[in-house]
């Protein structure tokens, strides 16, 4: 559908400018229509065992929330068990020795204020600690 003479544009009720030439297109609007089987067949792929939700939308050109929505949809109708759906899967946890307890070498602290320098491990008591920084600082 052509307009061939120049008239005002109006949309929602602001002038948008002059055309010269307007088309209508019609036919599809680019969004896809999907059988229900197609939907179910997507669905039980996302389904698999190691199968990425993101990845399957991917693949079949939709997104996960379309994916999401399918199998709310079929949970709903009976048609998918509550549990397949959020079936998760762990992996199980193997220890073939007992832990043992590390020694940690001790982490050496040197601080210096002015020309003395303050060297001792980590294990020091900070209160302990700020006793004897105040001490050289009055010292000096």
């Amino acid at each position: 559908m052509g307009l061939d003479s120049k008239k005002d544009v109006h949309l929602g009720g602001s002038p948008v400018g002059l055309v010269s030439r307007l088309e209508v297109l019609e036919g599809p609007s680019g969004r896809r229509v999907r059988s229900e089987a197609e939907r179910a067949r997507i669905v039980a792929e996302s389904l698999l065992p190691g199968a990425q939700v993101s990845e399957v939308a991917r693949k079949h050109g939709a997104t996960r929330w379309h994916i999401y929505d399918w199998r709310r949809r079929f949970r709903q109708r009976g048609m998918l068990a509550p549990c397949e759906a959020s079936q998760s899967t762990f992996a199980a946890l193997v220890v073939e020795s007992a832990l043992e307890e590390r020694q940690v070498p001790a982490i050496k602290l040197e601080i210096a204020i002015g020309d003395v320098v303050l060297r001792t491990d980590t294990a020091i008591d900070g209160e302990q600690l700020s006793r004897v920084i105040r001490a050289v600082r009055a010292s000096r």
